[in-house]
C-alpha cells in the first residue's frame, strides 16, 4: 500500500540562528548569518538563492562535513551541532546525494545498493537484498540488478544513486543540485520518479538547487536565500496538491509561484553582482 505524506513523517529539522565565518588570508568571511529554518519531518523543502550564497555551506553543515561558529542544528529533537560542539557526526540518518555521480563503477548496481549496509552490519545480506530489489522497483529500475553503473543511462545512474541513498532508512535527504548535469527532459522524468518514490519514503528532504521550476514542482516549500551572509529571504509554500506531474507545469498557479521565486532570487542576484560576486559556486 502505498504511503501517503503524513503516514510516516521522519526527520524534523531545524537550524536555529545558524552562523557561519569562514577564516581567510583576507580576513573572517560571513558566509551564514543567523539562519534558522524549521523543516517539519517528510517536508521537501527546496533551497535557492543566488551563486556563492552559501546554500551548500548550510546542506554541509547538516550533514556534518562542515562546523557551524554559532546556534544550533537539531534533528528530531537530539541536538547535532552547537557552537559548543561545532561540528555534526555524520550518520546513516543523514544522507547526502551530490551533483557528481558516487556508485562505484565496479559494482553492479545491487552490490552498489547494497555495500553500505553490508559493511556498516546494518542488514543482513537477505534483508539488504530485499529492500534492494524493493526500491529499485520503485525506481523504476526493475531488471538493471546485474548491471554496472556504465550500461545504464545517467537518468538511470541518478535513480540508482536515490535509491541507494534510501538503503539504511535515513531521517533526511540532502541533495545538492542532483540532476544540474542532466537535460531537460531527462530532468523531467527524474522530478517525478523522485516524487513518486518520496510518496512510498517520506523521508525530510533538503534540496540544494539553482532551478526554480524544479525547486516549485518538486517542493512543499521554497525558501529563497539573501545574498551573501545567507538567511532566509522568502518563503514560498507551494499549495499545489500531491502527487503532481508535468500537467502543473501549464498551471496558472505553478507559473505564478515560480515568479514569486524569480523575482526574490533575482533581486539577490543583483546584490550578490554589484557586491562583487563571481558567478557559481
Amino acid at each position: 500500500m502505498q504511503a501517503s505524506f503524513h503516514d510516516k513523517p521522519r526527520g524534523h529539522l531545524v537550524l536555529n540562528d545558524v552562523v557561519k565565518i569562514y577564516d581567510s588570508d583576507g580576513g573572517d568571511i560571513l558566509a551564514v548569518d543567523r539562519c534558522s529554518l524549521d523543516i517539519p519531518a517528510g517536508e521537501i523543502c527546496m533551497i535557492v538563492g543566488p551563486s556563492g550564497c552559501g546554500k551548500t555551506t548550510l546542506l554541509n553543515a547538516v550533514a556534518g562535513f562542515h562546523s557551524i561558529t554559532w546556534g544550533t542544528i537539531s534533528l528530531d529533537g537530539r541536538e547535532l551541532c552547537s557552537s559548543q560542539q561545532p561540528q555534526a557526526t555524520p550518520g546513516p540518518d543523514r544522507v547526502v546525494v551530490f551533483q557528481n555521480g558516487a556508485l562505484f563503477p565496479w559494482k553492479t548496481i545491487m552490490d552498489n545498493l547494497t555495500f553500505g549496509p553490508l559493511v556498516q552490519n546494518t542488514l543482513t545480506k537477505a534483508v539488504a537484498a530485499e529492500r534492494a530489489r524493493e526500491l529499485l522497483a520503485q525506481a523504476g529500475l526493475n531488471g538493471c540488478e546485474d548491471l554496472y553503473p556504465a550500461q545504464i543511462s545517467s537518468g538511470m545512474r541518478r535513480r540508482a544513486e536515490i535509491a541507494r541513498a534510501l538503503m539504511n532508512d535515513p531521517s533526511v535527504l540532502l541533495l545538492d543540485e542532483p540532476y544540474r548535469a542532466l537535460d531537460a527532459l531527462t530532468r523531467s522524468v527524474m522530478h517525478e520518479a523522485l516524487l513518486q518514490m518520496h510518496a512510498l519514503n517520506p523521508v525530510t528532504i533538503l534540496f540544494i538547487t539553482h532551478d526554480i521550476e524544479e525547486a516549485v514542482f518538486l517542493g512543499h516549500r521554497v525558501i529563497v536565500m539573501s545574498a551573501r551572509p545567507c538567511r532566509p529571504k522568502l518563503v514560498v509554500d507551494v499549495d499545489i496538491p500531491f502527487p503532481r506531474d508535468k500537467r502543473v507545469l501549464t498551471t496558472s498557479r505553478y507559473r505564478h509561484l515560480v515568479r514569486q521565486s524569480l523575482d526574490a532570487v533575482h533581486e539577490e542576484a543583483a546584490i550578490s553582482f554589484s557586491a562583487g560576486e563571481r558567478e557559481g559556486e
